[in-house]
This record gives structure tokens, C-alpha cells and sequence, in this order.
């Protein structure tokens, strides 16, 4: 299993979220994923992250998809990844509808149809091909000429059974959150790949994005993280998430403990068949990011 880093592209300066990078490159983890959020934009921040620190895996997890059209966003991926020197993922996702269409005012509307048609036209603009989508929520016609650059992998966030059959179907994996390993082995592993192996597609990759911090007391950690994202557990894509797992709220998927309380749990996604780990750390980051590298 490869371990990377996670980090939202926003709440520190860019040249600090590049020193996050090259703190994780450092360390000898394979990636550094940025979120989106109300900062800095992620894809352009993982592609500056590319430049300066050579070595390392970098990708989005994720870029919303409403905001941007397939062509535009196939464009900014294209330079991203030669900026990048080809070691750019793109992961993608249609995010939440407070977000979409209370911030945006684009509606919400049929979120699962909406992203197999993005899919579907974003994966031929980034090999350089006209699709000529013209379909029930998007048209997409015209091409990308992007020479010298090969197209990212694409990755969609998926949680719940409908976006985990198209990210296997048209994706190269997922990337979830606030998943714990229990429901990597029993809920977002197999559906995957059963969609990938009925659509004739190679084994998908799976990044199960996980908050890790290294403590002597844990629950004063997850009280922490409760009062920090307790808006989480209102969106409806999280709460479907976890209700399937039978949690109250986004503090009971955090790993926290000693390190050996942390390594059995990072090991046990491993066990689950994820292909990646993307922590986030809490507290020392330097810490957890040395001691998930030498699990790794």
C-alpha cells in the first residue's frame, strides 16, 4: 500500500503548502493530494507542488465539477500536468449541494447523471480527442491540443454504491473520506472493482483519505475534530457514509493513539485492499508523516 499526504489547498501560504510536499517527499511518502477549498485552487497548487518537488506523486482529491466545464477543466489538467512532468492524478467530484448550488447557484440536479456524463466527455479531452457529448446535462464539443503531455489518471470521490459503479466503469479509482477500513473492505473495495472488472477495466485504484494523529489522548483528539467538522456529517453524501457505518459523526473515523494503536489501524486498511493511504495529519505533522512512511 502506498501512503501520501493529504492537505487542503487553503489555510496556509502556497510556498507552505509546497514545503508540505517536499516535507512528505522527504520522509519517503509516494504523494501529495490537495483538497479544494475556499483558498488557494488545488489543481494549480498540486501542479506548482509538481514543479518545485520533483520525486513525488501529485494530484486533486478533489476538483468540483459543476463550477467548471469538462473542456475548461481538461485544459487547466493538460498544464497542470506537464507542469507537473507527468506525475499529476486528477481526482474529480461533484461535491455537496450547500456548496453547488447555495454557493454557486448552479443547481444540483441529478448529481450521479451529471458525473458519468462529465466522465465521459473529460476522458477523451484529455487525451487530446473531440467527444461530441451533447447530452442531458452537459455538451461538450471540441478538442484539447496539449503537445508533449499525456493525459493524468482521473480519479472520482465515491461513497455510496451509484458513484462507486462509475468510478469503476469510467475511472481510474476513488478516493474516499471519512470511510474508515471496515467499510473499505466490505463496502467501497468490492463494488469497485466488480464495476471495473463488468466494464473490462483494469483494477482501479482505491486512496482511502484518513485523519491520523499521533497522542497519548485520543478522545481529546476526536472531541477536537467533532467540534472542527461537526458541519460534515450534515452533508448528505457524508451522512449516507456514515450511517453505512453505523457512526454518529466524521471524529469516529480518525485514527489517533500511540503508535502502536496508529500502526494496526493503518494496517488494517491494507488488509481492506486499499491501494493507497492519503493521511492527514493532526498535531506534529512532520511526526505522523516519518512514522506512516516507515509503515509503508
Amino acid at each position: 500500500m502506498r501512503i501520501g499526504l493529504f492537505t487542503i489547498a487553503g489555510g496556509a501560504p502556497l510556498d507552505d503548502l509546497v514545503a508540505q510536499a517536499r516535507l512528505a517527499r522527504d520522509a519517503g511518502l509516494a504523494s501529495a493530494f490537495f483538497g479544494h477549498g475556499s483558498s488557494f485552487d488545488a489543481l494549480t497548487t498540486a501542479a506548482l507542488a509538481g514543479r518545485e518537488v520533483p520525486g513525488i506523486e501529485v494530484g486533486t482529491a478533489i476538483v468540483p465539477t459543476y463550477p467548471r466545464h469538462p473542456l475548461a477543466l481538461a485544459s487547466q489538467a493538460l498544464t497542470a500536468q506537464a507542469m507537473a512532468g507527468g506525475r499529476l492524478t486528477l481526482g474529480i467530484g461533484p461535491s455537496h449541494r450547500p456548496i453547488i448550488e447555495d454557493g454557486h447557484g448552479i443547481p444540483y440536479d441529478r448529481p450521479a447523471r451529471h458525473t458519468r456524463e462529465y466522465l465521459t466527455a473529460l476522458r477523451p479531452l484529455l487525451r487530446g480527442e473531440d467527444p461530441a457529448h451533447r447530452g442531458e446535462t452537459l455538451t461538450a464539443v471540441g478538442a484539447v491540443d496539449a503537445p508533449g503531455t499525456t493525459p493524468p489518471p482521473v480519479l472520482l470521490s465515491a461513497l455510496g454504491p451509484t458513484m462507486l459503479r462509475i468510478a469503476g466503469e469510467l475511472a481510474d479509482g476513488t478516493v474516499t473520506t471519512w470511510t474508515g477500513a471496515a467499510a473499505i473492505a466490505d463496502h467501497v473495495v468490492p463494488r469497485i472493482t466488480a464495476a471495473a472488472e463488468a466494464a473490462g477495466r483494469p483494477a482501479p485504484r482505491v486512496l482511502a483519505g484518513v485523519l491520523v494523529a499521533l497522542t497519548t489522548d485520543p478522545d481529546a483528539v476526536r472531541r477536537e475534530i467533532a467540534d472542527r467538522f461537526a458541519a460534515a456529517a450534515d452533508l448528505a453524501a457524508y451522512r449516507a457514509a456514515l450511517d453505512r457505518q453505523g457512526l454518529a459523526g466524521v471524529h469516529e473515523t480518525v485514527v489517533a493513539g500511540d503508535e502502536a494503536a496508529v500502526a494496526a489501524e493503518l494496517r488494517r486498511f491494507a488488509d481492506a485492499g486499499a491501494t493507497d493511504l492519503l493521511i492527514a495529519p493532526f498535531g506534529d505533522a512532520a511526526r505522523v508523516l516519518e512514522f506512516a512512511a516507515s509503515l509503508g
